[in-house]
Formats: structure tokens, C-alpha cells, sequence
């Protein structure tokens, strides 16, 4: 417990120190500030320990990090509070009016991009003198391939973009997560013990972990919400949203469920339904206002250890030469995927001009990928897919977070009476 408590005081003075330079000089959004920041003090303790290997200052803040379980601190601790916290302001009505878009996206297109990704870089680790097993290029695949909803929802807070295609962008991202977690699991079961995984086992998998998790949430939410309708005080029902978000991830996980669908459609009930009808006017800002704080704690928290896990991933030149052939690949797939439905789907309806173009662009990776490239059993296949996955998040947050902006006002721009979808 003192070494939990240790390396939570560690996290937090960085996050805060680092949070301060940001805003003081680099007026970067604090998310991608954050990573900058922290990537930055990385290399450079990686270089002091280079030229002065005595000093052993990277041996030191590598045991602080491998205190630390990323995906364990993520998958199990963190991303059940973020994303319910993003759900809670996301508009169900606009969600629901674009649901084919985003449920095709979140579903065939990630597919897709998995199939994609997957067989290129079979072809790319081979080239590179990687030899890494066509499952694996697939298990790559399939956890580089779902877009991060920590990620994008904070990009989506700085950026303005029309609301039809904000909907699609946040709609997808808040479950696509869960659709790739859920491929990853297959893929991985193959991968690990040979199983024989049929095509039905598969279809029941899904169907247990996507729809039981919606339904899951469905009815937790429910709970909450006639338990909130009759009462108002505002610190009662802030503990009540915080025991739906509990209680509903770890009786997922028992269950067998997908968590982090079963947690999001909670929140998107509350958001919608609960601050509605169920909350007045003191409660319904106390309760935002809260979860507010929540998430931005917890996103600064998370992309902090983004940044300092370049410190515990072994990389070779292989491994650069990889990533750089990643980079594009998984941008590629992210177009055809996302494309591919689009175009399809607007043979029936218009849709925002550009879309094609932001939802690749501003389809960022993050957490979640290295979270389940770190969750992987120990071997030589993990320690490649960890360093090509980390460098195709690191651009990601970086180089595409920081560009999305200006590209979405250009769309603004092009779509000066955007359709609606």
C-alpha cells in the first residue's frame, strides 16, 4: 500500500507541475500538453542515463513506473469513471438519429480496419526482419484499431465542429472500444492456446459481451434513476452516480460482460433522462460540475503516464522502422473503414461535408490500445506489438490532436449549412 500511495503522490506532482509549464508556456490543450511534457522529461532521463549511467536516475523512475500497472490501472481503475463522465454530455437524441452510422462504424468498420491492419503488417514485420505470426499481426490489429473515447471526447471539447458530425465521432468512440475489446479477447484466446474459436462461439461472445453490457447498464441505470426521482439532495445522489459507475463495471467484469458498454449506456441515461427529470437545477450543476472534475483529474492522470511509458518499452531500430510503416497503415484503414460505411449509407442520406476526412483524422488512439498491448502474456510477440502500438498512439495524440483543430475549421468552413444525417 505505501508503494501504491508513493507513485500516486509521484503521478499527481508531476500531472500538476507539468499541468502548470503547459498552461504557462506551451498553451498546448492540456491533454496533449501533458503527453509533450512528460515524453520530453522521458527522453531526457533516458539521455542523462546514457551519458552518465552512475547516476542511475533511470533505473530509479523506471521502478516507480513498473510499480505502476498500466493496463490494470486503466482497464480495471480508470476508464469506468472517464467514460461514464463522457457520456454523461453526450446527446442521446442526436446519437440515436445517427445510429446506423455509428453502429456500423463501431462494428463492421472496426472489423475491417483489424483484417487491414492485420495483413499489412504481417508483410511490413516480415520486410523488417520481425517475425511476427499472422494471429498476432491480427491481435495488433485489433487493439490499435478502436478509437479512444478519453481521447477524442477531450479533443472535441477544444474543437467545433457541426453537431451531426460531433455525434458520430463521439457516438462511435464511446463504443467501438467495447466492440474492440471484445475481438481482442477472441483473437487473443487463438493466439495464447491454439483454441478452436468457431464462427457461432464467436457471434455468442459478442452478443454476450456487447447486448448483455447494454442491458446491463440499461437496468443499473434504471435503478439509479428512480432512486434519484425521489429525492433531492445533490451529495447523496453524486455518491449514487458514483456507485452506478462501480457497481456496474465490476458486476460486468463478474458477469462476463463489456464493462465499458454497460457504463456507458448508464451514463448516457443519466445524462439525458437523469439530469432532466430527476435532478433540479442545484443538483444537476453539482453532479456535472463533479463529474467534470473527475474527468479532467483523470485525464490528465492517464495521459501523464502516457508520456513517461516510453521509459519501460524496450524499442529497437526494427521496431522504428515498423512504427514508421504503422503509421500510415492503421490511417489507411481508419479511412477505409469509416469510408466504406459512409459512403454505402449516403446513397440514402446526405451527410456533413468532410466527414470522411474527420472522422479518419480526428479518430485518435490512446490509452486503450497500449492498455491492451501492456495486458498481452510476457513474450518477444508483446514486446513488438508494445513498441509499434505506443509510437502509433504517441502520433496520434500528438500530431494528429494537434491538427484536428484546424482541420475541423475547415470543414466548418466548407459545410456552411451542414446536413444533417
Amino acid at each position: 500500500m505505501h508503494g501504491v500511495f508513493d507513485a500516486a503522490a509521484a503521478l499527481l506532482g508531476l500531472a500538476a507541475l507539468f499541468g502548470y509549464l503547459n498552461h504557462k508556456y506551451l498553451r498546448l490543450p492540456r491533454t496533449i500538453g501533458l503527453v509533450i511534457i512528460a515524453l520530453a522529461a522521458s527522453l531526457a532521463v533516458l539521455g542523462l542515463d546514457a551519458l552518465a549511467p552512475g547516476l542511475d536516475i533511470g533505473v530509479s523512475v523506471r521502478e516507480v513506473m513498473l510499480e505502476i500497472d498500466f493496463s490494470e490501472t486503466l482497464m480495471q481503475g480508470m476508464l469506468s469513471f472517464l467514460l461514464f463522465a463522457g457520456a454523461l454530455h453526450v446527446d442521446l437524441s442526436e446519437l440515436a438519429s445517427r445510429k446506423w452510422a455509428i453502429g456500423s462504424m463501431a462494428t463492421l468498420g472496426l472489423l475491417m480496419s483489424t483484417a487491414i491492419v492485420g495483413l499489412a503488417m504481417w508483410g511490413v514485420f516480415a520486410l523488417v526482419g520481425l517475425d511476427l505470426p499472422l494471429i498476432y499481426c491480427l491481435l495488433f490489429g485489433a487493439l490499435i484499431s478502436p478509437t479512444d473515447p478519453v481521447a477524442v471526447l477531450g479533443i472535441l471539447k477544444t474543437t467545433r465542429v457541426p453537431p451531426s458530425l460531433e455525434a458520430k465521432i463521439a457516438g462511435e468512440s464511446l463504443f467501438n472500444d467495447g466492440v474492440g475489446v471484445v475481438v481482442f479477447t477472441v483473437i487473443l484466446g487463438i493466439a495464447s492456446a491454439g483454441a478452436d474459436v468457431g464462427a457461432g462461439e464467436v457471434a455468442w461472445l459478442f452478443l454476450q459481451e456487447a447486448v448483455g453490457g447494454a442491458l446491463l447498464g440499461l437496468a443499473t441505470g434504471m435503478l439509479v434513476y428512480y432512486a434519484m426521482r425521489r429525492i433531492d439532495e445533490y451529495n447523496l445522489e453524486v455518491i449514487l452516480t458514483l456507485a452506478l459507475v462501480t457497481v456496474t463495471y465490476q458486476a460486468a467484469q463478474a458477469l462476463h460482460l463489456s464493462g465499458p458498454i454497460a457504463v456507458v449506456v448508464a451514463g448516457l441515461l443519466i445524462g439525458n433522462h437523469g439530469t432532466r427529470f430527476a435532478m433540479s437545477d442545484e443538483t444537476r450543476e453539482h453532479l456535472l460540475n463533479f463529474w467534470t472534475l473527475v474527468d479532467e483529474i483523470l485525464n490528465a492522470l492517464l495521459f501523464l503516464l502516457i508520456g513517461l511509458e516510453v521509459l519501460v518499452i524496450a524499442t529497437g531500430l526494427p521496431h522504428l522502422i515498423a512504427a514508421a510503416f504503422a503509421i500510415p497503415i492503421v490511417l489507411g484503414a481508419r479511412f477505409l473503414s469509416v469510408g466504406l460505411p459512409i459512403m454505402v449509407l449516403g446513397t440514402f442520406r446526405e451527410f456533413t461535408t468532410g466527414a470522411i476526412r474527420m472522422l479518419t483524422w480526428g479518430g485518435l488512439r490512446g490509452g486503450i490500445s497500449v492498455a491492451l498491448a501492456l495486458s498481452l502474456p510476457a513474450s518477444e510477440e508483446k514486446t513488438i506489438i508494445v513498441a509499434v502500438c505506443y509510437a502509433v498512439v504517441v502520433f496520434s495524440i500528438v500530431v494528429q490532436g494537434l491538427t484536428v483543430g484546424p482541420l475541423a475549421r475547415r470543414i466548418v468552413v466548407q459545410a456552411q449549412a451542414p446536413h444533417e444525417l
